[in-house]
């Protein structure tokens, strides 16, 4: 078929999966399924090929995602309900004072945010930010929220094993390991650059918070916030904190008990909790550090070995993102959980309970997998990307202005993130790109799937009403935050493109 009958029905495709999922609020894993079906008829696929490479796109796709997603939706849960988020903030505050107390929580929010997606991550931190900014002086919580708000959705969508990076690594062939690594080392001046940024935003001008919101914050508990030494146990960090009833108080029948599960009756009768303790920070921190540092090692270790000697298989073994996440969660069911009182059936209740949200963003993974294998199969994939570097516009800045587009349109980094890399799937396998020149690729796709982040993106709302933001307000600072991050980003990546050329 010509180049411009598949360049029209690509853009159709596009156009309909924006309509079904934006104007016709049609769940993305379902808009996703039929406008890739309806591709494959269009651009001349036979009937019956159509299901059988539905089925390999999806079977693709999940293979390592489902395994990276349910095992880190599964660590973060045990993260959250131990407390272990509370202590975190508690410590790193009491470390370094009051007065530094915005930088110590986007230091904790940042560590937070690789096992915990964004918006679990960013509730779970709420009543903790409120209590830090009072403490602090501040007159709302705008200050303080915002750039942890941008800074753990710019992880979301930078750091594996988060759907939409992990998706379009998967699709594009790169190494899970060196994305988690270079993504990580671009966090950090990321992380800077939303401190200061939002600062500036921020005291700019006043900002008119929603009176509920108001009075949350002028009601939160300031007085037993550290101001250095040892951390208190008060505060936004005690036993009433953000994950609801904390072990160690005391638990109701018939409400919510300290694992998070439902009792299951009208009649609220209040009864001894079992002796359960919260972790330590250091605990908490070596069990997010532990994938990290598994990762590292095995990434960095392939490079100095010889390929096929034993000594590189294990270092690959040990470096296996799926393994490494499930080392770091059972060590986190002993030393978060068992060891401070957990039995066996609440934290199987809790790990259970976290794979039904992230069962979604599997599937919906799956989907734009089998949209990305139509894309590829029908050609029209390799003539839109061979189309464009025709024009002379580079793979890197393709990558970062086809997620742009994706993401103003239809608000989803995850199906911004992935129908990119499904559009320039065969531009990037068919190139001659080395393994961190595939990274890159990745990321920059990440860049834009975080820039322009308005009110059809799901993010743009948790972060502006738990701040108590108008939507004027949420986009002078929740989006022109988010837009400063991912073109910077692009910037960074596009000099070490550069570099490693």
């Amino acid at each position: 078929m010509n180049t411009i009958y598949l360049v029209g029905v690509a853009a159709a495709a596009i156009v309909l999966l924006l309509f079904l999922v934006m104007r016709l609020k049609m769940p993305a894993f379902v808009a996703l399924l039929l406008v890739s079906i309806l591709t494959a008829m269009a651009s001349g696929i036979a009937p019956q090929d159509i299901m059988p490479l539905v089925i390999e796109g999806m079977g693709g796709t999940l293979g390592s995602v489902a395994l990276l997603v349910g095992l880190g939706a599964m660590l973060g849960a045990v993260v959250e309900k131990s407390g272990g988020a509370e202590i975190l903030a508690e410590k790193f505050t009491a470390k370094l004072g009051k007065e530094r107390v915005g930088p110590a929580l986007l230091l904790v929010s940042a560590v937070i945010a690789v096992p915990i997606f964004f918006d679990v991550a960013f509730i779970i931190l709420i009543p903790i930010m409120f209590s830090f900014a009072k403490a602090a002086g501040h007159k709302s919580p705008v200050f303080v929220g915002v750039p942890i708000a941008a800074l753990m959705v710019y992880i979301h969508n930078f750091v594996p094993p988060h759907p939409g990076v992990t998706g379009s690594s998967t699709l594009l062939g790169a190494d899970v390991g060196l994305v988690t690594v270079v993504g990580l080392l671009i966090s950090i001046p990321a992380g800077i650059l939303a401190y200061y940024v939002s600062k500036k935003i921020t005291t700019s001008r006043e900002f008119t918070i929603d009176p509920q919101v108001q009075q949350k914050f002028d009601e939160s508990g300031a007085a037993d916030v550290p101001d250095g030494g040892s951390a208190g146990s008060g505060g936004a960090g005690s036993s009433g904190g953000a994950g609801g009833s904390r072990p160690g108080s005391s638990r109701v029948v018939g409400g919510v008990d300290g694992a998070g599960n439902s009792a299951g009756s009208d009649d609220s009768v209040a009864v001894a909790a079992p002796a359960f303790t919260r972790p330590g920070a250091a605990a908490v921190v070596s069990m997010i550090l532990v994938p990290i540092l598994m990762i590292s090692v095995g990434t960095v270790g392939s490079m100095f070995l010889a390929e096929e000697s034993t000594a590189a298989h294990v270092i690959s073994l040990i470096g296996e993102p799926g393994l490494a996440l499930l080392v770091a969660l059972v060590l986190a069911m002993y030393f978060l959980g068992a060891r401070h009182g957990w039995d066996r059936q609440n934290l199987s209740s809790i790990m259970d309970a976290a794979l039904a949200p992230a069962a979604i963003v599997v599937f919906v993974t799956g989907a734009g997998g089998v949209f990305a294998k139509i894309l590829t199969e029908s050609g029209i994939g390799e003539t839109i990307s061979s189309s464009m570097v025709d024009l002379g516009v580079p793979i890197l800045l393709l990558a970062f202005l086809l997620a742009s587009v994706f993401k103003v349109a239809q608000g989803s980094g995850t199906v911004a993130t992935l129908a990119t890399a499904g559009l320039i799937q065969s531009a990037v396998t068919q190139g001659d790109y080395s393994a961190i020149q595939v990274v890159l690729i990745v990321l920059a796709i990440a860049c834009g799937s975080v820039a322009l982040s308005h009110i059809n993106d799901s993010g743009f709302w948790i972060a502006t009403k738990f701040l108590g933001l108008s939507v004027a307000d949420g986009l002078r600072t929740w989006t022109v935050l988010a837009t400063v991050l991912g073109w910077a980003s692009f910037l960074l990546i596009s000099g070490v493109w550069i570099l490693v050329s």
